[in-house]
């Protein structure tokens, strides 16, 4: 390579030359690209290979320090490191300065006749006697320059200064994109260093032992309340809208208690037919019924000991409610089709989002069982009351989804932010699922303020969704029965009137499960209303 060196006692050389020289430059420089994107490595050994093939001698490029004020040589090739240190310029200083505060390429035919060249870096002593030209160009980043790349020319070379200004532009933009990617790189290192620590104290954090992920003062305080409570056998109530995390904070009762080691059995009143009830609570003899045969042991069986948490105790049908208070009273069950009382020693935990004491005042619900779960009531809060905890929960969803499906999509401060601005009505179920969906979904890896908008729920469709989750009696799906919900909201016992049910009773020719659907409703809630209001079938 050093035969190859172009100098002044080589004015000879071909254009043919200089543009395998050339090749050769890129050919090296490309190479140091594919095989690392670290600046230090390929700008400090692209001066090198400027100096050594096309004879620019004395490269050096300059950046711009972090408050922008001031800039310094950051990478260099043939300069002593007093030069190195000599080298910081402020914009509109010099050369250098000009080209920093300006963008506009600058080229010093002589530096002896230029009274704007400092020569601060290189003393002239220390440079070739003969005529030298200094060309600086702007490093730009998003049009906007962020730094300088110079070097000095020797004006007796054979080479044509457009040729330099070309390959030099190609490095300068070269310079630009790998400084960018740089920063970039930078940047997302240090998001996922904060994402890490926000992680790392959720997890050392008190709440988290239960894997409640959150520090609000409402879910502090819900928390403190559980916790005050977990030691003794007393009847809990959790209350909150649809998605709040009661079985989170069942499940947390369990644990805090002293029965963590025994069973926690949990059932989801909705799911289970009426017909059913009776022999999944409290098990069956053999022969109690058609294809029973064999004896079985009821939920409340299984949960002996431990603790047993009924979702969506509103569902509960009346006659399952006098059995259920039965137990509660004397702590014993007796199994379907059987005489035999048996004894049993249960915790209690239940949870509803809807009104029990209207279903009170309705006759849905028993009086006397209420005041039995009501014992202990904890009101869990809702997402939109809890906006500080939407940060730490949404990278907690994020960080699970990525592991479950073997992706690496991660939100941007921006995407983030856009979530604490959502009101959530679904609370945290429908921020859950939107982080799944936006890992399964995403086109990249890094999803910004633009790309979460793909994801969020449409202005009509959330403005719906909040109006009917707070729509008063007579108001909501009812209003006009023919609009279908994307998601069913649970609706109050008295939010709809007698006209309503019979309008939309009519409009589906009889079919009650249809009508039904049509407000919004389960098939159960819709007979419950008809029974209570006295209509005619």
């Amino acid at each position: 390579m050093e035969q190859a060196q172009p100098t002044e006692s080589d004015p000879d050389s071909s254009p043919s030359f200089w543009r395998e020289q050339e090749m050769l430059l890129m050919q090296q420089v490309m190479g140091l690209v594919g095989k690392s994107l670290s600046p230090d490595v390929v700008l400090r050994e692209t001066l090198h290979l400027l100096s050594e093939l096309l004879g620019l001698n004395r490269g050096r490029i300059v950046l711009l320090d972090d408050d922008g004020k001031s800039s310094r040589i950051r990478y260099a090739y043939g300069l002593t490191r007093h030069e190195v240190e000599r080298g910081r310029y402020l914009p509109g200083e010099g050369v250098t300065g000009a080209v920093l505060a300006h963008g506009q390429l600058i080229i010093v035919q002589d530096i002896d006749r230029d009274e704007n060249f400092l020569g601060r870096a290189v003393e002239r002593e220390n440079l070739p006697s003969g005529p030298v030209s200094f060309i600086a160009l702007p490093i730009r980043i998003e049009q906007k320059t962020i730094g300088v790349l110079a070097c000095h020319r020797i004006r007796t070379r054979s080479r044509a200064l457009a040729d330099d200004l070309s390959i030099l532009r190609i490095l300068a933009t070269l310079a630009g994109q790998l400084l960018q990617l740089q920063a970039m790189l930078e940047a997302k290192t240090r998001e996922l260093e904060q994402q890490n620590q926000i992680l790392i104290h959720a997890l050392e954090h008190e709440t988290a032992r239960y894997g409640i992920i959150g520090t609000s003062p409402p879910l502090l305080r819900a928390i403190s309340e559980l916790e005050k409570v977990s030691d003794s056998t007393a009847s809990v109530l959790l209350l909150g809208e649809s998605g709040t995390g009661k079985e989170l904070f069942a499940r947390a009762l369990h644990l805090a208690s002293p029965r963590r080691d025994a069973p926690f059995i949990k059932v989801n009143c909705a799911a289970i037919p009426d017909t059913l009830f009776e022999s999944e609570l409290f098990g069956y003899e053999r022969g109690a019924f058609t294809g029973a045969s064999t004896n079985r042991e009821g939920l409340f069986e299984q949960a002996n000991r431990g603790t047993i948490f009924l979702d969506e105790i509103g569902e509960l049908p009346l006659p399952m409610q006098g059995k259920l208070l039965r137990t509660l009273q004397e702590g014993t069950i007796t199994h379907l089709g059987g005489k035999r009382e048996i004894r049993i020693d249960v915790r209690l935990v239940v949870a509803t989002n809807r009104d029990l004491e209207m279903e009170v005042a309705r006759g849905l619900f028993r009086q006397d069982l209420y005041y039995r779960l009501n014992v202990i009531p904890i009101r869990l809060p809702s997402l939109a009351e809890r906006k500080s905890d939407i940060h730490a929960l949404a990278l907690n969803f994020m960080s699970r989804a990525n592991q479950a499906n073997q992706r690496s999509v991660n939100l941007t401060q921006e995407a983030i932010a856009r979530l604490e601005a959502y009101s959530w009505p679904g609370n945290i179920r429908e921020l859950a699922n939107l982080i799944e969906r936006i890992v399964l979904l995403a086109e990249k890896p890094i999803v910004g303020l633009a790309d979460i908008e793909k994801f969020m729920p449409s202005g009509e469709a959330a403005s719906a969704a909040k109006a009917l989750a707070e729509s008063a009696p007579g108001a909501g799906a009812a209003a006009n029965p023919g609009t279908f919900p994307n998601v069913r909201p649970y609706a109050p016992a008295g939010s709809h009137s007698a006209a309503e049910l019979r309008q939309a009773l009519a409009q589906c020719g009889g079919n009650k499960s249809r009508a039904a659907q049509v407000l919004g409703m389960t098939a159960r809630q819709f007979a419950y209303r008809w029974q209570k209001l006295a209509l005619d079938a």
